[in-house]
């Protein structure tokens, strides 16, 4: 395992990851990512500690990665459903949470449809004082952060998988494409991938990647107020966002691709007239491809909309997609979110 400090206490947003903090997470999954390979594929690194599930919204990927990271560590798990909870009757978010903190739990992985949320709860066990440390599992249109830097991991692992780390990325081409405007995905991505020195083309219909959203990166060439966020320690960084209404200079060149799924859920408007001509437009097919580099690698965060996002051959063809992968990724990812949590409280 990587011998660098650890000194966060939650992981709530990437906008204030430091290169170190990157490389360290990024380090410990690989070795976590060696366990992993082993006949046994279970390590003692959280035995005794419990760590809880408190996920208001479905999630089918996510939240088992969550699961089976902490038992691979031998931490205990709690999982909370929010349809057979008490907030069925009433009782608040807080209340749940402190619930479970009296059940004597040591971690919380939060993930909630309205942003803010882990953040709050973060802040509350901070009041209390105990020690519980808040890991963000997706809140709203707000971040994401596991998903991004298992996507980060999956990219800088198939560059180099002895040494995974934040600089592989510098200058590589990267294209986003898809329902940017609903999605936490994205805006963690948008963090992490910067960070690197990558070159981030973002690309949607106008409908999904705001105007506003355009013209203030144009303008002042950095993301953290439009995003929310308090100015990273990582200001300095030279973030290079490119913001497209087609998909063409997107594609051109690029290393690697990320589709994004259409959160048809979060639409409140008719922000498109159809999925088929979404799919013209902006869906990724081989013919598509051609644009990019020859060895470019597409990935997704799941759940995909066959035939929508992405062609239903081209996300089985592991010549060019990374997907399975991805999911294979976010074990090791959240396995060291989860250890570095734990071992910084032990510090």
């Amino acid at each position: 395992m990587p011998t660098t400090t650890w000194n966060r206490h939650h992981v709530l947003s990437l906008a204030d990851f430091t290169t170190t903090e990157y490389n360290t997470v990024l380090q410990t999954a690989a070795s976590f990512q060696e366990v992993l390979s082993r006949r046994t594929k279970k390590v003692p690194s959280l035995q005794g500690q419990v760590v809880t599930n408190l996920f208001f919204e479905p999630s089918t990927r996510t939240r088992s990665s969550f699961e089976l990271a902490a038992k691979r560590l031998s931490a205990d798990t709690l999982n909370f459903a929010a349809a057979s909870s008490s907030i069925t009757k009433g009782e608040t978010i807080l209340d749940t949470a402190k619930t479970y903190l009296a059940m004597g739990t040591d971690i919380m992985v939060i993930r909630h449809r309205e942003a803010g949320v882990p953040n709050a709860i973060a802040q509350e066990m901070e009041r209390l004082g105990v020690g519980v440390s808040v890991l963000n599992a997706g809140d709203g249109q707000h971040e994401h952060p596991s998903q991004a830097l298992l996507d980060l991991f999956t990219i800088c692992n198939l560059i180099d998988s002895s040494q995974p780390r934040l600089e592989l990325l510098k200058d590589k081409k990267i294209a986003i494409v898809g329902d940017i405007l609903h999605s936490r995905v994205a805006r963690s991505n948008i963090w992490s991938l910067t960070a690197s020195g990558a070159q981030v083309h973002l690309a949607a219909p106008p409908t999904l990647l705001p105007k506003l959203f355009a013209d203030f990166v144009l303008q002042t060439g950095e993301t953290e107020n439009l995003l929310n966020h308090h100015t990273p320690s990582s200001a300095t960084v030279n973030r290079q966002l490119f913001l497209h209404w087609q998909l063409q200079p997107a594609l051109e060149n690029a290393d690697f691709v990320m589709t994004l799924r259409l959160q048809k859920e979060r639409m409140t408007g008719h922000l498109l007239p159809s999925l088929r001509e979404y799919h013209q437009s902006f869906g990724i097919t081989r013919k598509k491809l051609q644009l990019c580099q020859p060895n470019v690698k597409i990935l997704h965060p799941g759940p995909v909309n066959r035939g929508v996002e992405i062609s239903s051959d081209l996300m089985d063809d592991p010549e060019f997609s990374l997907i399975q992968s991805q999911v294979t990724s976010g074990i090791a990812i959240r396995m060291a979110l989860l250890y570095l949590l734990a071992s910084g409280k032990d510090r």
